[in-house]
């Protein structure tokens, strides 16, 4: 059995935690003992997921920021626990990986979720880039982000979408006529969400003279340090359709939807997105990351330029006119995911993965 210590930035909910389950379970399928290891803890909302599938755990408790220590912290456990691969994930993550990855000798792979990273995060991955043996896209649109930007090899590098959709999985009810509109988002409210540019896209409408057949409501499920200056927007410019939630159960939320909204600056895979096509839900998504990828223009949402604020009034607009076709949009986004995404797909990657670390492991021996 291959033991893979799977190291992530901490166990906050949202971002890059919660589709460890999924990436667990698909190596474990393939023979893989597989224990984490967080840096941090913060508000710990993706344990319940890791608990749920009996994923071993261990999460440094000291100060965050405090990076000496917390490396000092990791060492000691992979110390302990001997691991055959080092796993990483994110920036923090990776370079403390690549670190004890080269003092213990042992092989690192690292995922790269968005390659429109901060210069100085760019600038270190460039640098280290040779200390992981493999990276593991999250989508079609990171892997060529990373070889462009990176400068990671093709032959380094394996694209495993961080996405799979599960039939099962909650479904939005179709809009009747006498309901309210139901339109929403999730995400942190953060400006590389581009939830302002939604709020300038409301007040467009509105200055426009728009007028919705039906009455709606948009509504964000998050938190995040944009919260402030999102709550202002909407008390300044009154705009009383749009309502922030705060943290939401993402298949409660997207089931209680008719139509979904992403219109953000910089994004990976964006799997809110695909999980609300997995729901059933048109998605209007800005063209960046995976989204364009995905999102059938005109079929299954429609697909916008980042920032552009007419651009996401005019797509709102077309939604919000006529509600009865959303329906039939969600259907062919549902049918579009669960063809791209299947779990057959998603388990048959960890397998070529762990054919890999085979590999390299017999010629170690």
């Amino acid at each position: 059995m291959t033991k893979i210590a799977y190291i992530i930035n901490s166990l906050e909910g949202g971002g890059a935690a919660f589709p460890v389950p999924d990436v667990v379970t698909a190596l474990r399928a393939h023979g893989a003992d597989v224990q984490l290891f967080a840096l941090s803890r913060r508000d710990g909302r993706a344990i319940a997921a890791l608990d749920a599938i009996g994923l071993n755990w261990s999460v440094y408790a000291g100060a965050k920021g405090d990076h000496v220590r917390a490396f000092a912290w990791l060492n000691g456990q992979l110390r302990q626990w001997r691991p055959d691969v080092i796993w990483t994930s994110l920036t923090q993550a990776t370079v403390m990986g690549q670190i004890a990855g080269a003092l213990r000798g042992t092989p690192v792979i690292s995922w790269q979720h968005n390659a429109f990273l901060r210069p100085a995060n760019l600038r270190l991955l460039r640098a280290t880039r040779r200390m992981s043996r493999l990276w593991v896209a999250d989508s079609q649109s990171v892997a060529a982000l990373s070889q462009s930007r990176l400068g990671i090899a093709a032959r380094d590098l394996v694209t495993w979408p961080l996405f799979c959709a599960d039939p099962m999985a909650h479904q939005a009810l179709p809009w009747r006529p006498g309901e309210r509109v139901r339109l929403g988002s999730l995400g942190r409210l953060h400006p590389n969400k581009g939830y302002d540019v939604l709020c300038e896209a409301l007040v467009k409408l509105r200055s426009g003279g728009f007028q919705s057949p039906a009455p709606f409501e948009i509504v964000i499920g998050g938190e995040g340090a944009e919260r402030e200056r999102l709550e202002a927007l909407i008390r300044t410019q009154g705009i009383d359709e749009l309502r922030l939630a705060g943290f939401v159960e993402a298949g409660a939320f997207l089931a209680s939807l008719h139509g979904y909204v992403q219109p953000s600056r910089a994004e990976g895979l964006c799997i809110a997105a695909h999980e609300a096509m997995l729901a059933g839900l048109p998605v209007i998504g800005a063209g960046i990351g995976e989204m364009p990828y995905s999102i059938v223009d005109g079929e299954t949402g429609y697909v916008i330029a980042p920032d552009d604020v007419n651009a996401l009034a005019g797509a709102l607009a077309r939604f919000l006119t006529d509600p009865a076709h959303m329906a039939a949009m969600g259907m062919a986004a549902r049918k579009r995911v669960l063809e791209r995404f299947s779990k057959s797909q998603f388990t048959s990657v960890a397998g070529e993965i762990m054919d890999r670390i085979a590999l390299w492991r017999k010629s170690a021996a």
